[in-house]
C-alpha cells in the first residue's frame, strides 16, 4: 500500500485533479474580493455597408445636464439658499453672506458650525417622455463629498460614501413624466467619523494636523480637516460632472489604451468596458487621427469588456518638457449611442528602480555606498525630474477651475520644472489637471490619496478602497503624463510615530499591509502598465526602511534643516537616490498678508498671524534660523522679505547639490509649489499664484543647463577648495562661455577668469576648481560669481550663481544704491536696475499689480544694467508699475540700514 501511494504518477495525478477542481471554483465564485469576471466578447472589423444593412442597434444617447442652480437647504433651521452646483456649501454660504470670509483673520474658527451640521441640495428638473422610455436612465456624479443620499420624489434612490469614487445610480424606477425633484442629502463627514471611531475594536491613530479627529476613516480630502499649511473647512459638494443619462443597450463605463512600441509603429489596444442593460447586437466605432475602423459585437447582460486594436505608423512621441514636444492624438470611441473622447500621448514609460551600471565609479568618487536608484525614463531617455508636491489648490473647492489649474502649472514650466508629485493627503485632481499636464509635458508623481495617520482594514473599508483604486487608474491611465502610482505618503513612517502603533506594532503592521495589498492589487487590476511604489518614502518595495534616514536607495524625504533644525550645509551631506520630499517654510508677501490681515496685526508674532501659521512652532523656527545666517531684519516688511531670503537659500543649497549628483540623484521635488490658503508654508507659490522667491530661484536651480559649486573645508580660510560645476540636463552637448570672478564687499574685482567648456549630454562635471588659500583674503571680505552662456552659435542663454565663502550676517555691505527705470520695449514692459555697490537677492515687488517678472531675487554687480521684463495680468502703464514698484536687497534688510 505504501509503495502504491509514493509512486509518481499518482503524485502527478493528484496535483493535476487538485489544481482543476481549484481552477472550476474559481471559475464558479470569480475573485473574492470582487465581481466575477467580465465577458469579453469576440469582435469582428466590418464595413460602412453592413453597419447600414444591420441598422441602429441603439438609440444616441441623452443628457441632462444638473449642472447650475440648485436650493441649499439647511435642514437644522429650513433656511434656503441659492446654491450652485458643482460647488460646496461653504462656497454657497459665503455669497450669501450668511459666513464671513473664512481667510480673512480668525473667521475660520467662526465658520467651523458649517461642517457640524447636515445639508440638503434641491433642485427640480423637468423629464420629456421619450427620455424614459430608454433603456437605463442613471445619475452621474463624478464626486459627491463624502456621505450623500440620492432622493428622487421624495423616495431614496440611493447612497454614496466615498467621494473619490464615481458614482452611478440607476433613477428610471424614481422618475416621471414632467416635473422631478432630486435632493442630495448630506451627512456631515465630522459626525460620521466619530461614528466609525465608535465601531472599532481598537483606536485608528490620525495625524495631529487634522483639527477634526478620525478623517482617516472616512474617504474624504484629508486635509479638509486641516494640516500643517492647511485651512480647516471639512465641507460638502458635488464636483465635476453631475448629470442625468439615458442609454440603450448598455453604458460606457470606461474606455482606456494600452501601447505597444516598435520601431517606427505604435500598437494602441484600446479597451471598452461596457454595462449592458440586456444582451444584444452592438456597434463599436472607433477613431484614432484620420484612422476609423467600425466592428460588431454582441455583448451579454452585465459587466463586458472589448478590446480592438488601431496602429500608427511613425509616431510623433510625446515627451516631457524640454525634451521634445508635446504631441496628442485624437481618440474618440462610440458605441450604443455613445461617445468618449480622449487625447493620447504615445510614449514608453518606465521606472526603473535598480543599481547604476557604474556604481563602483560613483561610490568612489563621492566615498559612499550606493543602493538602488529610481529614475524615470521616457522613450528610452532618462530624465532627471525637477519640481515639487502638489496640494489641492483651494480650501474651497468651487475655486478649483480649469483657469486655476493652468495659472499654477503655468508658473511651474517657467520655473523649468518637469513634474509635480500629486499628494497623497489631497485628491485625485480633476480632468482638467491631468488634460494640462499633458499639453505642458509635465510628469507626474500620483500617490493614491492616504496620508502620515494610520488607517482601519475593515471589510467595508477595504472594499470601498479596491474600488476607488480601481476607478481612479482606469480614470487616469492615458494620460501620458501618469508617471507612477504610489500607494500613500508616509504611511508606513507613521506607524513609529503613534504610542498605540508603537505599543501593538504587529497589529497596525497587518492591517497597513492589508491596506497596501488591497491597493496594489487594485493598480494592478486599473492599469498594469506602470509601476506601483507601495509607499513615499520607500527605500525598497521588498523591505520599505526608513526613508527619512537611510539615502542609500529608492526615494527619500528630507526633514532635518526645517523639523531638526540642522544647518543649510546638511544637505551637503544626504546623497538621495531621488529626494520626493524637503522644504522649508517662509512669509508670504506683505500684499498677500494685506488680505488676510488688518495693519494690527503686522508682527510676526501677533494672533492673526499665528493663526495663519500651523507649523507648530513655525515662525519661532524662521526667526531663530535668522541668528544662525542673517542679520535681524527691523521692520514687518523686512521679516517677510528676509524669510523668503532664507526659504531660497535652503532650497538652493539642496537642489543645487544634488543635482550636480546625477545619475546618482535623478530626482528633487521640493515642498510644495502651491498654498490652498494665505500662509505662511513651504510653497514656492503663495495663495494666487503670486511668486515667491523661491520661484525666481527654482526657475534657475532648475534651469536646463546651470553653474553651481562644491566645497571642501579647509584650514585655512574655511573654504580651501571651491570647485565650479556645469550640470547638463539636455540630449545635446553644450559648448559654454565661463566666466568665474571673486569680488569684495566694495565691487573690486580681485580675480578673473575666463574659460570656454564643453557640458557633455545629460551629465554634471568639473569645470574649475581654485585654492582657497590662495585667491581669498578673508572669508567675510569677499564673494564669488559664475556665470555661463552659450558658447558660439548656441542660442542667447545665460546662467549665474553667487557664493558667499562666510555666513551671510558676518559680511559688511555697503548701501548699493540702486536706481530703477520702467519703460516700454515693443510690447514688453521693461524695469531696468542700475546699482553703484553688490547688492544681493535684489527683488521687485509690484504691490497690488498682478503679474511675474522674467527674473528676481538676483545678484546685481555694480556698474552693470540688469533689465527684466514684467508680464502684468491686464494692461497697465508704465508709470504705473513705477509708483508701485519698491526693490528690496540683503543690505537693506539690515536693522542699523533701515533705522538710518
Amino acid at each position: 500500500m505504501r509503495e502504491w501511494r509514493e509512486h509518481p504518477v499518482v503524485w502527478i495525478a493528484g496535483f493535476l485533479l487538485i489544481a482543476v477542481m481549484a481552477l472550476v471554483i474559481h471559475n464558479l465564485l470569480g475573485p473574492p474580493s470582487g465581481p466575477g469576471a467580465p465577458h469579453e466578447p469576440a469582435v469582428k472589423e466590418t464595413t460602412s455597408r453592413e453597419v447600414e444593412l444591420l441598422g441602429k442597434t441603439a438609440r444616441d444617447a441623452q443628457v441632462l445636464s444638473l449642472e447650475g442652480d440648485w436650493t441649499l437647504i439647511r435642514p437644522k433651521t429650513r433656511e434656503t439658499y441659492d446654491g450652485h452646483l458643482p460647488g460646496d456649501v461653504y462656497s454657497d454660504l459665503l455669497a450669501a453672506g450668511v459666513i464671513p470670509d473664512p481667510y480673512w483673520g480668525k473667521n475660520e474658527e467662526d465658520v467651523q458650525w458649517v461642517s457640524e451640521e447636515p445639508w440638503t441640495y434641491r433642485k427640480t428638473l423637468s423629464v420629456l417622455p421619450d427620455f424614459l422610455e430608454y433603456d437605463s436612465v442613471f445619475l452621474n456624479a463624478d464626486s459627491l463629498d463624502t456621505f450623500c443620499e440620492v432622493y428622487v420624489n421624495g423616495e431614496r434612490a440611493g447612497e454614496g460614501n466615498n467621494m473619490f469614487l464615481r458614482k452611478r445610480l440607476e433613477l428610471k424606477p424614481f422618475l416621471k413624466p414632467g416635473k422631478n425633484q432630486i435632493e442630495l442629502r448630506f451627512k456631515p463627514a465630522r459626525v460620521e467619523a466619530k461614528r466609525i471611531a465608535e465601531s472599532l475594536d481598537r483606536p485608528v491613530p490620525y495625524i495631529w494636523h487634522n483639527r477634526i479627529p478620525h478623517m482617516n476613516l472616512i474617504r474624504k480630502v484629508q486635509c479638509h480637516a486641516g494640516w500643517d499649511w492647511g485651512v480647516c473647512l471639512v465641507g460638502v459638494g458635488a464636483y465635476g460632472d453631475l448629470s442625468l443619462r439615458a442609454v440603450d443597450v448598455g453604458r460606457m463605463e470606461h474606455v482606456y489604451t494600452e501601447q505597444s512600441h516598435r520601431k517606427d509603429r505604435c500598437d494602441i489596444k484600446v479597451f471598452v468596458e461596457l454595462e449592458a442593460t440586456r444582451s444584444a447586437s452592438a456597434i463599436l466605432e472607433v477613431s484614432l487621427e484620420d484612422q476609423t475602423k467600425t466592428f460588431l459585437t454582441r455583448v451579454k447582460k452585465g459587466p463586458n469588456r472589448l478590446s480592438v486594436k488601431m496602429t500608427v505608423e511613425k509616431p510623433r512621441l510625446w515627451w516631457p518638457v524640454g525634451y521634445g514636444e508635446q504631441p496628442l492624438y485624437d481618440l474618440k470611441v462610440s458605441m450604443c449611442g455613445q461617445t468618449v473622447h480622449k487625447r493620447l500621448g504615445l510614449r514608453e514609460m518606465e521606472v526603473i528602480h535598480s543599481r547604476l551600471k557604474d556604481n563602483d565609479a560613483y561610490e568612489k568618487r563621492e566615498g559612499k555606498s550606493l543602493g538602488k536608484g529610481l529614475t524615470v525614463r521616457v522613450n528610452g531617455v532618462n530624465v532627471f525630474c525637477k519640481g515639487a508636491n502638489w496640494i489641492p489648490t483651494d480650501g474651497l473647492p468651487s475655486r478649483t477651475t480649469r483657469s486655476a489649474y493652468d495659472d499654477l502649472l503655468s508658473s511651474a514650466v517657467q520655473a523649468n520644472m518637469n513634474m509635480v508629485r500629486v499628494w497623497g493627503g489631497g485628491q485625485y485632481e480633476r480632468d482638467a489637471f491631468y488634460e494640462l499636464c499633458d499639453e505642458k509635458g509635465f510628469l507626474v508623481w500620483q500617490d493614491m490619496m492616504f496620508s502620515c495617520s494610520l488607517y482601519p482594514a475593515t471589510k467595508d473599508f477595504l472594499h470601498s478602497v479596491r474600488m476607488e483604486g480601481i476607478y481612479q487608474t482606469k480614470r487616469l491611465r492615458d494620460h501620458p503624463c501618469i508617471a507612477l502610482w504610489c500607494g500613500d505618503n508616509e504611511v508606513f513612517g507613521a506607524l513609529n510615530w503613534y504610542d498605540e502603533s508603537r505599543s501593538q506594532r504587529d497589529k497596525y503592521l497587518k492591517d497597513y499591509l492589508h491596506l497596501n495589498q488591497v491597493l496594489k492589487e487594485a493598480v494592478a487590476e486599473g492599469d498594469d502598465t506602470r509601476l506601483f511604489w507601495p509607499s513615499s518614502p520607500c527605500t525598497d518595495p521588498k523591505r520599505f526602511g526608513d526613508g527619512w534616514s537611510d539615502d542609500s536607495s529608492g526615494d527619500m524625504h528630507y526633514w532635518q534643516v526645517w523639523h531638526g533644525n540642522k544647518p543649510f550645509s546638511s544637505y551637503y551631506d544626504v546623497i538621495p537616490r531621488f529626494c520626493s520630499e524637503f522644504g522649508y517654510q517662509s512669509f508670504p508677501s506683505l500684499t498677500t498678508v494685506k488680505t488676510f490681515a488688518d495693519p494690527s496685526q503686522f508682527n510676526v508674532f501677533s494672533p492673526v498671524m499665528e493663526h495663519h501659521q500651523r507649523n507648530v512652532g513655525g515662525n519661532q523656527r524662521i526667526v531663530t534660523m535668522f541668528g544662525k545666517y542673517f542679520r535681524m531684519p527691523s521692520g514687518f516688511d523686512d521679516f517677510l522679505y528676509l524669510s523668503q531670503v532664507q526659504q531660497s537659500v535652503a532650497i538652493k543649497t539642496a537642489v543645487e547639490h544634488w543635482r550636480r549628483l546625477r545619475p546618482i540623484c535623478m530626482g528633487t521635488l521640493y515642498w510644495q509649489l502651491n498654498d490652498n490658503w494665505p500662509v505662511a508654508s513651504w510653497s514656492s507659490l503663495e495663495y494666487g499664484g503670486r511668486w515667491k522667491q523661491l520661484h525666481y530661484h527654482a526657475k534657475r536651480f532648475y534651469a536646463p543647463v546651470m553653474g553651481c559649486f562644491k566645497t571642501f573645508s579647509g584650514k585655512y580660510t574655511g573654504t580651501e577648495y571651491l570647485e565650479v560645476w556645469g550640470v547638463n540636463d539636455t540630449l545635446e552637448e553644450v559648448p559654454c562661455r565661463v566666466q568665474c570672478r571673486l569680488f569684495d564687499f566694495e565691487g573690486r574685482c580681485l580675480m578673473e577668469e575666463k574659460l570656454s567648456h564643453t557640458l557633455p549630454a545629460q551629465t554634471s562635471e568639473m569645470v574649475a576648481r581654485y585654492a582657497g588659500k590662495d585667491r581669498v583674503p578673508s572669508p567675510d571680505q569677499c564673494f564669488f560669481v559664475v556665470d555661463l552662456c552659450g558658447g558660439e552659435g548656441q542660442s542667447d542663454w545665460s546662467h549665474r550663481n553667487t557664493y558667499w565663502f562666510t555666513e551671510f550676517k558676518r559680511c559688511d555691505l555697503r548701501d548699493p544704491e540702486i536706481k530703477k527705470r520702467v519703460f516700454w520695449e515693443g510690447e514688453d514692459l521693461k524695469v531696468s536696475l542700475i546699482a553703484e555697490a553688490p547688492a544681493f537677492f535684489v527683488t521687485l515687488d509690484s504691490g497690488e499689480l498682478q503679474g511675474t517678472f522674467t527674473d528676481n531675487s538676483f545678484t546685481l554687480l555694480p556698474g552693470e544694467t540688469r533689465t527684466v521684463s514684467f508680464y502684468a495680468q491686464g494692461r497697465i502703464q508704465p508709470l504705473q508699475l513705477m509708483e508701485a514698484l519698491t526693490v528690496q536687497h540683503l543690505q537693506g534688510s539690515y536693522a542699523w540700514a533701515s533705522d538710518s
